[in-house]
């Protein structure tokens, strides 16, 4: 694991410390094991982004904040410079950055997500609450939504229940960026 994702897990097990949250009751609130989420905390493995958002809204806090350890401001906007957003590689195979990093209570999160290929060789569902929105920005890639697949060139666009196992993976041996916006 890198030094910034060791640094999110060292966030994510000092504030249930802090806020005298127990170990069991962190696996309930994300819905893993107890041993899978000290793990997490360990720095042992990713932590994937569904489990960021459980705690982070566990604790009233901005997930970016728990990602980046920095606080959102109040404002009535936040401009992004391509590039510039808060980074997170949750997991090796997906970059993702932030887009409204800076904006305290926001209603959506969106970020921009970079895979490569070969980086994923079978895609990692996920689940959480609300809705996602999907829009392939480059390239060619797979939706996996709960049993159901869709392919997405740039330009097009996919909304779902967030709630489904979901995930993504490029296809014809080329990278996919792609926005993705969560809703909680």
């Amino acid at each position: 694991m890198n030094s910034e994702m060791k640094a999110v897990a060292d966030r994510l097990a000092g504030l249930r410390d802090i806020l005298d949250v127990s170990v069991e009751k962190a696996a309930q609130v994300c819905k893993v094991s107890v041993e899978e989420y000290v793990r997490y905390e360990s720095g042992e493995v990713d932590i994937p982004l569904s489990v960021l958002f459980c705690m982070a809204k566990e604790y009233k806090m901005d997930v970016n904040t728990l990602i980046t350890g920095e606080d959102a401001r109040k404002v009535s906007y936040v401009v992004t410079p391509k590039g510039k957003g808060a980074t997170v590689d949750r997991l090796s195979d997906y970059h993702f950055e932030s887009l409204a990093f800076g904006f305290a209570d926001r209603m959506i999160d969106p970020f921009l997500v970079t895979i490569n290929p070969g980086d994923i060789e079978t895609i990692h569902t996920t689940t959480h609450p609300g809705q996602e929105f999907n829009y392939c920005v480059e390239g060619h890639m797979k939706v996996q939504i709960g049993n159901s697949e869709v392919e997405l060139r740039a330009g097009d666009s996919v909304y779902f229940d967030s709630m489904k196992p979901h995930g993504q993976n490029c296809l014809d041996g080329a990278p996919c960026k792609f926005i993705t916006i969560i809703m909680n």
